[in-house]
């Protein structure tokens, strides 16, 4: 929540975007850094450059040992996972599960808390992380891992947007903690993240950025419909969805 500190960027907000969306090692940040949570959601972007680079080092060792594609996406999406603790992952079971395992709003948000998963759930992870390895393989085999780094990035910045459009569905969690960042801390994440899109790969990144909001207000509608506003879950399940949405533009643009 915002308390004393109003500065839109401060040198803390990278280290603290990394501590909330990571479980990489990183140094211990003085108490008052956390008033800065919602304000700190424009580094977001940081967070998927940081643990993307991490997962494309990992994909380029395999690589370069001669490993098939296949087995380099793999590992590659699996220090992916291990770098953020399948936080992403865990909120898209939880919210397939929530979402279409009940019949109003109270029931839903009550399944999402349950720590148990469910058939939904299930699928949802299968699917998804199929799905993921299935894109991410023929990227790697041509070498474009700036393609991988712009999925990581765009799909992060589209999470404090719903946390800026929609109200917290629950009084508690790591969403409601955070706050609802102001209109112009999610502008600035998203300018940062089309910034280091285009660096990386050029022109496609307005595409990219394109299919990734149309996803991101997709899943928003959903989101108002069965819950009326977003969770810690949504925002997890809203980092895969558009994460694969990106990878699928840029593999059928190859």
């Amino acid at each position: 929540m915002l308390k004393n500190d109003t500065k839109l960027i401060s040198h803390w907000d990278i280290l603290l975007a990394l501590v909330l969306l990571t479980r990489l090692p990183i140094p211990r940040l003085p108490e008052d850094a956390f008033d800065r949570q919602g304000l700190a959601a424009w580094a977001f972007p940081s967070a998927g450059f940081v643990v993307g680079a991490l997962a494309c080092a990992a994909g380029w060792v395999g690589s370069a040992w001669g490993l098939p594609p296949l087995a380099c996406a793999i590992i590659l999406v699996a220090v992916l996972i291990l770098c953020t603790g399948a936080m992403h992952e865990d909120g898209l079971a939880d919210t397939t599960d929530g979402f279409w395992g009940g019949f109003d709003p109270a029931r839903r948000l009550e399944i999402m808390k349950d720590s148990h998963i469910g058939t939904y759930g299930v699928l949802a992870l299968i699917l998804s992380q199929a799905l993921r390895v299935a894109l991410i393989a023929p990227l790697l085999a041509t070498g474009a891992f700036g393609g991988i780094l712009t999925a990581c990035i765009l799909s992060r910045a589209m999470m404090p947007i719903l946390m800026t459009a929609l109200p917290n569905a629950r009084n508690a969690g790591l969403s409601h903690s955070v706050g609802a960042p102001l209109s112009s801390t999610t502008g600035i994440g998203a300018a940062f993240a089309l910034a280091m899109a285009l660096i990386l790969i050029g022109a496609p990144a307005f595409k990219a950025l394109i299919v990734a909001a149309l996803v991101t207000f997709a899943i928003g509608l959903v989101a108002r419909s069965k819950i009326r506003g977003q969770t810690g879950d949504v925002l997890g399940a809203t980092q895969v969805m558009t994460e694969l949405a990106i990878l699928i533009a840029l593999a059928a643009a190859l």
